[in-house]
């Protein structure tokens, strides 16, 4: 007993102070290209994912064991469309094969982006950082101390207080004369009313991102390999009652197949952290999925289960554009209103939104991104954007002076579904969101822009707005853009139910496809196949916060911590 209660308390110092022999950003000795990796390898756990729940789950599980954690893009460091908050957009817009964002367009005909880099969306977000929920946690049955102290863990690498500027105070003392009460002031907590949250960006405008968790990590315990793409899982199933998962197959930048095999252990794992798009894409590409999905890819089925893909939810977000007759900073989200009806208000803003003074992509704007685009997506040649680029290259400042009031619904409660498109792990899987199917997600919009609309015609407001455009005018105006695929209607500002379905977006917080009680259990274990497991956002039933990508961050090393206890629980009986 007293030789548990010592070891129990050595690692709980490991844990929340990490090893000394820690390594700094970007200078990690453990992180190599895939091409230098052995044909064959061992680990006690093989991570397939190094986004934003991947690398603070590998570190937090390096300090006691030997971790592999396999990412299908590149380094994030070096990067200034990465790094620089006022290039925020240009990531987004890259298109290239080498891209740290991969394009993809739902079948609702809605632009979206995933990642393709070593700490996943965080390096392509606009860097909100604010906690779940009090009743989400307890909603999905964490230990409250544990999610608590995993939050503070992550905090201490990536989380900042934002610099509150004239336009986001604006909109903050907008929000309040609206009736979003109480003001909060600055805090990570969910909370009902305005606050201000935190952010991953520095108060030099640098992002820190998930890969920074890796500073956490024991560097003689794991191995991070880029651009290691993950073809499938590699499973036993002879004589065992169930499948059990033994290792994986991949692929260097090279084409080179590599395996790396789990050690002997009965507690060793593989956990897939590939995000909502990935994961579910990753198991139905090993042979775990719907059935007759995976037969008409010629997949050998390792285990029917149909509940793979379902669930996938994306958060609908709809935005006012605000031109305005005097500067205002540049600001990426630091604000939000939290209501009581379900609904998110969020600002971004800046004169030549993300600084199209030094770069050809215009952000927000670009014809090459979708988001708030003079180009429709289907005419997006090569020609048409540079003519679009040279003639946006000629508009007065003015034009791009202002900023975005945006709007999106808790949850959703609309859901759709995820599917094969082939069986190349690189390609993007069909997607179905089903944005507005419930009546509720709609009207939660629609009470959303009336805010809007509020915050618009508040005094606190009135210096950022023209007083000879109206909001029916705003309305028209945003509505204008062609930010999807989706059929126009005219003079929108008649119907908000209509404006938020012709202009709906993504805000990047898709979720769903292999969920908590559908395709794995309450410890994330697959269920019915052994030694695996799936930690990411597709976890998720519901979008949890304002903004998921902390709490996805305190996923990683919530169940890093409880894996590794766990362990020591098991390794003590003996």
């Amino acid at each position: 007993m007293e030789f548990g209660l010592i070891t129990a308390s050595l690692l709980a110092v490991v844990f929340f102070h990490g090893f000394c022999s820690s390594e700094k950003a970007p200078n990690y000795s453990f992180m190599h290209q895939a091409t230098t990796a052995p044909e064959t390898s061992y680990y006690d756990y093989i991570i397939i994912g190094g986004g934003t729940a991947g690398c603070p789950l590998a570190a937090t599980l390096s300090q006691n064991y030997s971790v592999l954690l396999l990412e299908r893009g590149g380094s994030p460091y070096g990067n200034p469309n990465i790094t620089n908050l006022s290039a925020f957009g240009s990531a987004l817009s890259d298109l290239s094969p080498t891209s740290p964002s991969q394009r993809f367009i739902s079948e609702d005909g809605v632009i979206n982006a995933r990642a393709r880099v070593l700490g996943g969306g965080s390096c392509l977000n606009a860097g909100f950082y604010s906690r779940a929920g009090t009743k989400y946690v307890n909603r999905v049955g964490w230990d409250g101390k544990l999610v608590n102290e995993s939050y503070i863990w992550v905090e201490n690498k990536v989380a900042f207080q934002p610099p509150v500027k004239q336009w986001q105070s604006a909109v903050r003392d907008g929000l309040v004369e609206s009736g979003v009460v109480p003001y909060n002031g600055f805090t990570y907590d969910h909370i009902n009313g305005t606050k201000v949250g935190g952010t991953i960006f520095d108060a030099n405008g640098s992002r820190h991102t998930a890969a920074d968790l890796l500073e956490y990590a024991n560097p003689s315990g794991v191995t991070v390999l880029l651009h290691a793409s993950v073809h499938k899982i590699l499973f036993n199933t002879k004589g065992v009652a169930r499948p059990v998962a033994r290792g994986v197959v991949f692929r260097d930048a090279l084409g080179k197949k590599h395996k790396a095999y789990l050690k002997k252990g009965e507690m060793n794992e593989v956990i897939v952290s590939s995000g909502a798009l990935g994961s579910p894409q990753m198991l139905m590409l090993s042979g775990v999925g719907p059935a007759a999905q995976l037969k008409a890819h010629n997949i050998t089925v390792v285990l029917d289960q149909p509940n793979i893909g379902q669930g996938m939810s994306d958060n609908p977000m709809n935005a006012i554009f605000v031109p305005s007759p005097v500067p205002v900073e540049v600001s990426l989200i630091q604000v939000v209103g939290i209501t009581h009806f379900g609904s998110y208000i969020e600002a971004a803003s800046g004169e030549n939104f993300a600084g199209h003074e030094t770069q050809s992509d215009y952000g927000m704007f670009s014809p090459k991104m979708g988001q708030l685009s003079t180009v429709p997506p289907k005419q997006r040649t090569p020609e048409a954007l540079e003519k679009a680029i040279n003639a946006m290259s000629e508009l007065d400042d003015a034009a791009f002076r202002g900023g975005f009031i945006i709007e999106k619904i808790m949850g959703p409660i609309s859901t759709g579904h995820l599917e094969l498109r082939t069986r190349n792990p690189n390609d993007n899987p069909s997607v179905t969101f089903n944005y507005f199917k419930q009546p509720e997600d709609l009207q939660r919009c629609v009470n959303g822009l009336k805010v809007i609309e509020n915050i618009i015609e508040s005094k606190s407001f009135s210096k950022f707005r023209y007083d000879t455009l109206s909001i029916p005018a705003l309305l028209n105006l945003t509505a204008s853009a062609p930010v999807n695929l989706l059929p126009r209607h005219d003079n929108v500002s008649v119907s908000l139910e209509q404006f938020c379905k012709d202009t709906v977006m993504t805000i990047w917080h898709y979720h769903g496809g292999c969920q908590v009680g559908r395709v794995v259990d309450q410890d994330y274990k697959v269920i019915g196949i052994g030694k695996l497991r799936v930690i990411d956002g597709s976890t998720f039933s519901y979008s949890p916060g304002t903004n998921p990508q902390a709490t996805v961050m305190m996923l990683g090393r919530y169940m890093g911590v409880r894996i590794l206890n766990e362990r020591l629980a098991k390794e003590e009986s003996y």
